[in-house]
């Protein structure tokens, strides 16, 4: 969807998930929500938080995600480099892959299009490339936005939620 802006800008929506499980997790997941929308973010939906566990490794803290519903009028480069920076202020440093952190923050889907850039070597591919794998992005979005449909796969959400196995059903919990 695109609607023009006051200031003529076109406003796009996307759908951004928000991850944390470190340090007060709620706490982390507000803040990042207060830091977007002072970056030209606003947010139109909240899911609730859900609590998954980590992935690879179940011994590290669990997660708490939320999905949001967004309109901006940042391309989607432009939104990457924001989230990245909110990442970093709010203790986000260089780890390896799938480490615990106090925020993450990834884009799901901008317009519905299918986006594939190099923003200075962090690939940045829209829709995100395993969505249709993680429970605790599906659950949360299709909370806020029931007929989602996958950009590529064409695909309703409520299809990809019943293709994922049992143990992805039973490991996550809205609190």
């Amino acid at each position: 969807m695109t609607k023009q802006g006051i200031s003529g800008n076109q406003v796009n929506t996307a759908f951004l998930s928000i991850g944390s499980n470190i340090g007060n997790k709620k706490r982390n997941i507000e803040k990042t929500k207060f830091l977007l929308q002072n970056n030209s973010i606003k947010i139109l939906k909240s899911s609730n938080i859900y609590e998954t566990y980590s992935w690879p490794n179940k011994d590290q803290p669990k997660f708490y995600n939320i999905v949001i519903k967004v309109m901006t009028s940042l391309k989607p480069a432009n939104l990457f480099y924001v989230i990245k920076n909110i990442e970093k202020k709010l203790g986000r440093k260089k780890a390896p892959i799938n480490e615990p952190r106090t925020c993450d923050i990834d884009i799901l889907d901008y317009k519905g299009k299918i986006y594939k850039l190099d923003a200075n070597n962090n690939k940045l591919i829209i829709p995100h490339p395993r969505l249709q794998d993680r429970n605790f992005v599906l659950f949360p979005l299709f909370e806020i936005q029931k007929n989602w449909k996958h950009p590529i796969k064409k695909t309703k959400i409520k299809d990809l939620i019943k293709k994922l196995d049992n143990s992805s059903l039973y490991s996550i919990k809205q609190i």
